[in-house]
């Protein structure tokens, strides 16, 4: 199964529980489906870049939400009932591509199955023998007398 990101931006005025409801709702159906729901993150109230116009009005402002899910490829499809829900001002379903989890990661290129982790460079980014860089020998404030 992918793994898919269910991107809720509900209404601003739209309390907690209302919201925790469509959340479970959402999850429910996946479950259903013998999907499962990984993770949920909340982002608060954000500013839109515009204004979306709805049946009550237009919104400059929404309470953003994150589902992160693995569903069957027809979730899309099956998720459209949330067109008609009265609490969202839209949402978007992002399908995740190419992703390696744990072992899958190290193992990629790796033939034998072991990670050489000799590869790697022992030195860090952050102390390098090059102290050119920093140097301000070069640089003569007698000029500016």
């Amino acid at each position: 199964m992918p793994l898919y990101d269910c991107m809720l931006m509900l209404k601003p005025h739209v309390r907690k529980e209302a919201l925790m409801d469509l959340v479970a709702r959402v999850g429910k159906h996946v479950y259903s489906r013998n999907g499962v729901v990984t993770g949920i993150k909340s982002f608060g109230t954000v500013q839109l870049g515009y204004g979306i116009k709805k049946l009550d009005g237009r919104h400059y402002q929404g309470q953003l939400m994150q589902m992160t899910m693995m569903a069957t490829p027809n979730i899309n499809k099956e998720l459209h009932y949330l067109n008609k829900e009265d609490r969202l001002l839209l949402w978007l379903l992002v399908k995740h591509r190419d992703v390696k989890f744990g072992l899958e990661f190290m193992d990629e290129d790796d033939e034998d199955g072991g990670v050489d982790f000799s590869e790697f460079p022992r030195d860090s980014i952050f102390y390098s023998d090059d102290s050119d860089d920093f140097d301000d020998s070069s640089h003569d404030d007698d000029d500016f007398d």
